[in-house]
């Protein structure tokens, strides 16, 4: 009896340590569903991104694969990779196997950002991803032999439930594993493809460069033209879209849709199944050490499931809409070899020579036969896997193939596309001989521009616009600084654009007696205004001497936008009640004389290279505002703040001017991105700049009084001020 007691009060005690230590496993899972949570909404992210800019493929700008996503995902997937936990109830089971099919789902989604990497950084996530995979699946697979993933009957009140999870896991893990093997496959072509892309580019480009435009042609038709060229040709190669409209990535997506209606078929199970769904989620007395977090990572799994593969499915309908012609049947059914293409890169590590450490003959011979049989059988998988991928492809789409090449026929017969002024399709980049895009995808393409110029040419600044009306043939540029100012370093800075400008608007906004409604109308035509001057500088001002201005610039309009104050001095107009306008502008010059003068006893006198920005802002406060005390000196009658105010503005509106004639080579220049990965996102900047811009460039196109200097010249503020001067007879 004693015995037994004993023996009963030990299984108590296991009991209550088990207990006790299960109890984190309900974070852990919270944890797991809060990892899924954020891939969730990365991918979502990157569909309202698609939605947008109405981009069907659906690029991954959220949803990359790289360290963190990784990271990320690899707690998402705790729940398969846990050997010892038992699942006993259906929804624990459950939880597997959608968990699986989001991990599916995941991979997908990530493949087109495979062409947003270099080689290097390709390879290590790759190799990262592979690690993933495998221990997944070797996990699902030893979970499957000890019965923690099973078929079984559970005896649940007066019903016998069978559920079976083991074939279904087995199913998608077999799905994961061929995925990660398109993958690699895909990853293997991503270098090729981007140096075939970056061939037609420069051919096309140079083409374009001796291309001329009719002399008759406005500015903004001609830089509306040019962008939409290389606007083409961004949308079509762009590594990204290459990868989407693979046949590869096309499969994966068809896949997805099997993975889907496997997940459906669960659901129903569940909903409308025998057993209902009290007894399969709710009746069955055992519990995993999840508990209740269980379902919280089933619900979320299962709408990541649904999110998932969204981007997918819709790829492929997208790469059909661009793809699909007369002539798409007959090209899949007389083509059965694999392209060269596919395999390029494989053939060019074959060919070239192994570097020995040893001078062993022997040990040579066999590194290099067995490097020649490794890439031959690299070569068989690779072709194997993209002949399964187009035949699937092929037998999965032949039926919606034709219907749509019937449908394309009729609609091109009819279809006017008066809207378009040239042919596009010279400026489609393709990476291997398809059949040409279709005159209904061009359009789009070009429509979509179009709409995207339409919505930043809403967002121009009116208030900008009203100020640019008061420059005074660019008579500001030359009168704001003089020489005659003694200068407070030993060595004269150079002018750059936004500081004089920031410099006045400070100034201008100091003064009291000017209505709010005016200064606030200054203030919102100068930031807008500052944002295309940024540009032009950091398009044609690259040297170290003019970033350091442009971060100057940047870092005091911040003080002066949010804040109201100029180097920590208050703005507040009635800081200056009681004072005349000149007294405003001495009181400006003595504090930027004190700031230099501080500086400078620190420095003994030595002009850094990389000068603080106080300096920099201190120095342009002081000689402007020296160059105003000198030209009003000689006046008869004081200033007054109104006439101060609007001399103020005259000369900001004036350096804006002779900034924005730079703006048709800005936009140009945008549009020759020389990175492959950033040269959609740069056409993008270039368009959205002309549409803000549209008004700017007309107005300054009709004024006459625009010096003729070259265009190297016209980028920088004191070339503008040296010819100015030597044009005044």
């Amino acid at each position: 009896m004693d015995s037994y007691v004993y023996k009963y009060s030990v299984c108590i005690k296991d009991k209550k340590e088990s207990d006790k230590l299960s109890e984190p496993m309900v974070w852990i899972g919270i944890y797991i569903a809060v990892a899924s949570c954020v891939c969730i909404i990365a991918m979502a992210a990157d569909l309202v991104h698609g939605f947008r800019n109405k981009k069907f493929w659906f690029p991954c700008k959220y949803f990359s694969l790289n360290a963190a996503s990784i990271t990320v995902i690899a707690i998402a997937m705790k729940l398969p990779v846990d050997l010892t936990s038992p699942m006993p109830r259906y929804p624990d089971q459950e939880a597997k196997i959608v968990s699986l099919m989001f991990m599916y789902t995941m991979m997908v989604n990530l493949m087109p950002s495979l062409a947003s990497m270099d080689d290097k950084t390709l390879l290590a996530n790759m190799i990262g991803l592979c690690i993933l995979v495998i221990t997944i699946c070797v996990n699902i697979c030893i979970q499957v032999n000890t019965g923690v993933i099973h078929n079984a009957f559970i005896v649940s009140g007066d019903f016998d439930v069978y559920y079976g999870f083991a074939y279904p896991a087995c199913y998608i893990m077999c799905m994961i594993l061929f995925l990660l093997m398109i993958m690699i496959s895909l990853s293997l072509t991503i270098s090729t493809s981007k140096e075939i892309i970056e061939s037609k580019y420069q051919a096309t480009n140079k083409i374009l460069l001796n291309d001329e435009s009719p002399e008759n042609m406005p500015t903004v038709g001609k830089l509306r033209r040019h962008v939409r060229r290389y606007w083409v040709m961004a949308e079509t190669g762009s590594p990204q879209f290459g990868v989407a409209s693979n046949p590869l990535c096309t499969a994966s997506g068809v896949f997805c849709v099997l993975i889907l209606l496997d997940y459906y078929a669960m659901v129903s199970y569940i909903l409308f199944g025998p057993y209902g769904i009290k007894t399969l989620l709710f009746d069955f007395k055992l519990e995993s050490p999840y508990k209740w977090s269980t379902t919280a990572i089933l619900i979320t799994h299962s709408i990541g499931a649904v999110v998932g593969s969204i981007a997918p499915i819709s790829r492929c309908f997208s790469v059909f809409s661009f793809k699909l012609g007369t002539k798409w049947v007959e090209k899949y059914i007389i083509e059965s070899d694999t392209d060269i293409f596919w395999i390029q890169k494989l053939h060019e590590w074959k060919q070239s020579p192994v570097v020995f450490l040893s001078n062993n003959r022997r040990l040579k011979s066999f590194i290099y036969i067995s490097k020649n049989i490794f890439l031959s059988l690299f070569i068989w998988f690779q072709t194997v896997i993209v002949g399964l991928c187009k035949f699937y492809c092929f037998v999965m789409t032949i039926v919606p193939a034709l219907m749509i090449s019937c449908f394309t026929y009729k609609t091109q017969l009819a279809e006017e596309t008066d809207d378009i002024d040239e042919d596009l399709s010279r400026y489609v980049l393709q990476i291997d001989n398809e059949p040409e895009l279709l005159k209904k995808a061009l359009k789009g393409i070009s429509k979509s521009l179009n709409s995207f110029i339409s919505k930043a040419e809403k967002e121009q600044n009116n208030n900008l616009l009203e100020l640019l009306d008061k420059f005074t043939e660019f008579k500001g540029v030359e009168i704001f600084d003089t020489d005659n100012v003694q200068s407070l370093l030993p060595a004269e800075l150079v002018n750059s654009w936004s500081l004089p400008i920031v410099t006045l608007t400070c100034v201008a906004v100091s003064i009291p007696n000017i209505r709010e409604d005016i200064v606030k109308s200054l203030l919102s035509s100068v930031g807008e205004g500052l944002s295309f001057t940024h540009l032009v500088e950091e398009s044609l001002n690259c040297t170290s001497e003019y970033v350091n201005l442009r971060k100057a610039s940047m870092s005091l309009w911040h003080e002066v936008e949010y804040k109201c104050k100029w180097l920590h001095n208050p703005l507040a107009k009635n800081v200056f009640d009681g004072k005349a306008a000149t007294e405003i502008v001495e009181w400006f010059s003595d504090k930027a004389k004190e700031i230099v003068t501080k500086i400078n006893e620190r420095t003994n006198r030595e002009l850094a290279e990389n000068p603080p920005y106080k300096l920099l802002a201190a120095n342009s406060m002081y000689r402007i505002t020296q160059t105003i005390l000198l030209r009003f000196q000689s006046n008869t009658e004081p200033i007054t703040k109104k006439q101060l105010f609007s001399h103020l503005n005259g000369m900001i509106a004036d350096i804006f001017c002779a900034c924005f004639t730079n703006l048709p080579r800005v936009i140009t220049m945008r549009c020759h991105e020389s990175v492959i990965e950033k040269r959609e996102a740069s056409v993008r900047v270039a368009a959205k700049l002309l549409g803000k811009t549209t008004k700017i460039i007309e107005k300054l196109e009709k004024c006459d009084k625009v010096p003729s200097m070259d265009d190297d010249k016209m980028a920088y503020i004191d070339e503008w001020r040296l010819y100015m001067k030597q044009s005044i007879p």
